[in-house]
């Protein structure tokens, strides 16, 4: 797998090289996303899909489950400093008190008590704060096994990827560990939407850069997007 931690200098290094196109203004380098996608897609195909699969059949909902409140609970730390940062402290707070009471009474988050106590659940990263600080999205960029994102929130990566109690884990056998089996468990979450795009019935490239750009400005305006302004001509 190419190391994450180098990701933004290869699209930088790449861009240089790539087709402008004629397409969407959002997707300048859509020559080269587009071939990003189809190595993402034949490795997902060959690798990634398939022992998704085989983990979703072989493990118990209830284990699954459990799986993921506890990766969701350590994502909890980050997402209340991106709340704060954002100016909702009562957000951050919800966040931080999530992570204390799901660690303790959660036994290390295994359990989402938290949310049965009215402690929504928010989902917040560096792109996002970056955004409601006014930074634009910037091109469109297809990342090596990353999948989509913006010049905005590959720059941000590495700070969240610093601040991820996951890969910054150590001893360095455990890091990979809980790297691989986090990435097998989200995986395995989005088969039913693959599928979804698998089916689709026009450009699957366009469906998912749609699809993206749609989630993303949700969340940055965490689920009350203004209205888009129609082009002017």
């Amino acid at each position: 797998m190419i190391c994450r931690a180098l990701l933004p200098a290869l699209v930088l290094a790449a861009a240089g090289c790539a087709s402008t196109g004629g397409g969407d203004p959002r997707d300048p380098l859509e020559g080269w996303n587009r071939g990003v996608y189809a190595f993402n897609d034949a490795a997902d195909a060959a690798v990634l899909k398939p022992v998704a699969e085989a983990y979703r059949t072989v493990t118990p909902e209830a284990l699954r489950e459990a799986v993921r409140n506890f990766f969701n609970n350590l994502d909890d730390l980050w997402i209340g400093t991106n709340n704060l940062l954002q100016g909702k402290p009562a957000d951050a707070f919800s966040d931080w008190m999530r992570f204390a009471v799901n660690s303790t009474f959660g036994i290390l988050g295994l359990f989402d008590v938290a949310s049965r106590g009215q402690l929504e659940k928010h989902n917040e990263d560096l792109g996002q704060t970056l955004a409601r600080w006014g930074v634009g999205d910037g091109p469109y960029l297809m990342l090596p096994f990353l999948g989509p994102s913006t010049t905005r929130d590959t720059a941000a990566l590495p700070v969240d990827w610093l601040a991820d109690p996951v890969l910054t884990a150590r001893p360095i056998a455990l890091r990979n560990s809980l790297t691989a089996f986090r990435f097998v468990e989200r995986r395995a979450d989005l088969l039913d939407a693959s599928r979804t795009l698998e089916e689709a019935s026009l450009d699957r490239y366009v469906f998912l850069r749609e699809s993206f750009f749609q989630r993303r400005r949700n969340l940055i305006y965490d689920g009350r997007p203004p209205r888009e302004r129609p082009p002017v001509e």
